[in-house]
C-alpha cells in the first residue's frame, strides 16, 4: 500500500477540444477531443507521478466513463482503486477558442451516490491493517449528491483514529464541516479563509490575523492559504511566511491547486519543512499554468522555479 492515499468521491472524465470561434445557432467544427481523468483527487495522484512519486488514488466511478478513467490512469502508471458506483460517472468539457484564447469550462454535476458506496470508502480505510496504513491522505473536490456535508468530517474521525495526516482541499459546506480534529492541513484561498471564520469576506490586512484564529480553535494544525499569482501564505503554530512565486508566461490555471497540493505531499513525505512544503508547492503549483489547457505540473518545470525560490531565500 502506498505512503499517500487521494481520495476522489465525484470524479469526472475530462473531455477538451479546440474550435476556432463559439457562435450561437452554429454547428461548431471541433478538433479531435482529448480525454483526461478528472477529479480533486486523481489529479493529486496524477501530478505526484509527474513529480517522480507515487500514491495509490482511490475513487468512486462507475459506467462506461468510470471504465475509461481507470483505462487513463493506467495509462499514465497511476495506482487507484475503484470503488464501483451503480450511477455512472460524469464527463466535464473544455472548449479552447483559437480565434480569442478564450477557454470555456462546462463542468456537469457528479451522479447520485448512494450510501453503501461512499461509506465503502471510510470502512476500507478503517480496516487497513497497521502496516498498510497511509501516512497521509488526501481528500480533495467536490461532493456528489447523495454524500453528506459531513463527509471529510468522517474521514477526519478516521484519521484521528488510525493516526495518518489528513489534507483537506475543498470548499463550501464540505469544508467547513470538515474543519476540526482530525486534520493535519487544509488549503483554502482567501474567500474560503473568510467563510472559515464565519466572515463573507476579508481584506489582505486581516488574513494573517484569521488564519491565527483558524489555528487556534484547532481547525487544522497547517493552514495553507492560496493566493493565486501572488503563491500561498503558511500558518502554522511556528509562525506566518509568505511564497511569492517568480512571474511567469501562464496558459492555463487549470490543475494549478491540485499540482500544488502533490507537491506539498511529496515533500511531506520527504519530512521537508512546512516552510520547504509550501515552497515546492508553489512551485508546482506555478508550473501548472505554464501548460496548456488541463495539462498538470511539468518536474522540470517545478525544479526549475523551486531552485529559483531557494535562491530567492537565500537572497532575502
Amino acid at each position: 500500500m502506498s505512503d499517500i492515499i487521494t481520495i476522489t468521491l465525484n470524479p469526472a472524465l475530462d473531455k477538451s477540444t479546440h474550435v476556432a470561434q463559439v457562435l450561437p445557432e452554429k454547428k461548431l467544427r471541433c478538433e479531435t477531443p482529448v480525454y483526461e481523468p478528472g477529479g480533486g483527487g486523481i489529479n493529486v495522484s496524477r501530478a505526484l507521478k509527474k513529480l517522480g512519486g507515487g500514491s495509490c488514488a482511490w475513487m468512486l466511478v462507475g459506467g462506461p466513463s468510470g471504465e475509461r478513467i481507470c483505462e487513463l490512469l493506467k495509462e499514465e502508471g497511476v495506482d487507484f482503486r475503484a470503488i464501483q458506483t451503480k450511477n455512472w460517472t460524469r464527463e466535464n468539457l473544455m472548449v479552447m477558442e483559437d480565434n480569442s484564447g478564450n477557454q470555456y469550462r462546462f463542468g456537469m454535476p457528479g451522479p447520485e451516490v448512494y450510501k453503501q458506496e461512499w461509506r465503502q470508502c471510510l470502512d476500507d480505510l478503517e480496516k487497513l491493517p497497521e502496516e498498510k496504513t497511509p501516512k497521509y491522505v488526501v481528500a480533495s473536490g467536490s461532493l456528489p449528491a447523495g454524500v453528506p456535508d459531513d463527509f471529510y468530517k468522517q474521514l477526519a474521525e478516521v484519521a484521528h483514529q488510525r493516526k495518518f495526516r489528513l489534507i483537506v482541499d475543498t470548499s463550501g459546506e464540505a469544508l467547513m464541516k470538515a474543519a476540526g480534529e482530525g486534520v493535519y492541513l487544509l488549503k483554502p484561498n482567501l474567500g474560503e479563509l473568510a467563510a472559515l471564520a464565519g466572515k463573507e469576506k476579508i481584506s489582505a490586512m486581516e488574513q494573517e490575523e484569521i488564519a491565527r484564529q483558524v489555528l487556534d480553535e484547532g481547525k487544522c494544525q497547517v493552514l495553507v492559504v492560496s493566493l493565486g499569482p501572488r503563491g500561498a501564505m503558511l500558518a502554522s503554530h511556528e509562525g506566518i511566511t509568505y511564497v511569492v512565486p517568480p512571474t511567469m508566461p501562464q496558459q492555463s490555471a487549470v490543475g494549478a491547486g491540485d499540482s500544488m497540493v502533490a507537491g506539498m505531499v511529496l515533500r511531506l513525505l520527504h519530512g521537508a519543512s512546512l516552510e520547504d512544503m509550501v515552497r515546492y508547492g508553489v512551485a508546482a503549483g506555478t508550473a501548472a499554468t505554464m501548460t496548456p489547457g488541463s495539462e498538470l505540473c511539468r518536474k522540470e518545470d517545478t525544479e526549475k522555479i523551486y531552485q529559483w525560490l531557494l535562491e530567492h531565500k537565500k537572497r532575502a
